[in-house]
């Protein structure tokens, strides 16, 4: 199993419209072949205070939206993103002004997971 993930630095004040755009998508890469599921996690920054253990949140540090694909191998991630459906999906490209900086795009293959089962 291969989990792509884009790491994406949205500028302050752009956070809901960015939401907006994956709440509204078209879900083609939902229907592509080896397709497994996706999920856009929001950023929570957060420090530690390591003397007293105290969590509390961090307004200095960038935090990235993350888009994650799950796919059944690289082979139809590939796939996807040579297809016509891939080319409709980032067709409407969001304004720049929405993003802080460019964004990195990882793949990793999993060799372990663990589940829990209620």
């Amino acid at each position: 199993m291969i989990v792509v993930t884009n790491r994406i630095p949205v500028a302050e004040g752009h956070e809901a419209d960015f939401e907006d755009r994956f709440k509204n998508r078209v879900h083609l890469v939902d229907q592509a072949p080896g397709f497994i599921r996706n999920e856009v996690h929001r950023p929570k920054p957060m420090k530690l205070d390591h003397a007293t253990g105290a969590w509390s949140p961090d307004p200095d540090a960038q935090g990235f939206y993350e888009v994650k694909t799950w796919w059944r191998s690289m082979d139809d991630f590939i796939a996807w993103t040579r297809s016509p459906a891939f080319a409709e999906a980032h067709r409407n490209r969001a304004p720049k002004e929405m993003f802080a900086g460019p964004s990195k795009l990882d793949i990793h293959e999993v060799f372990l997971s663990t589940d829990l089962k209620g």
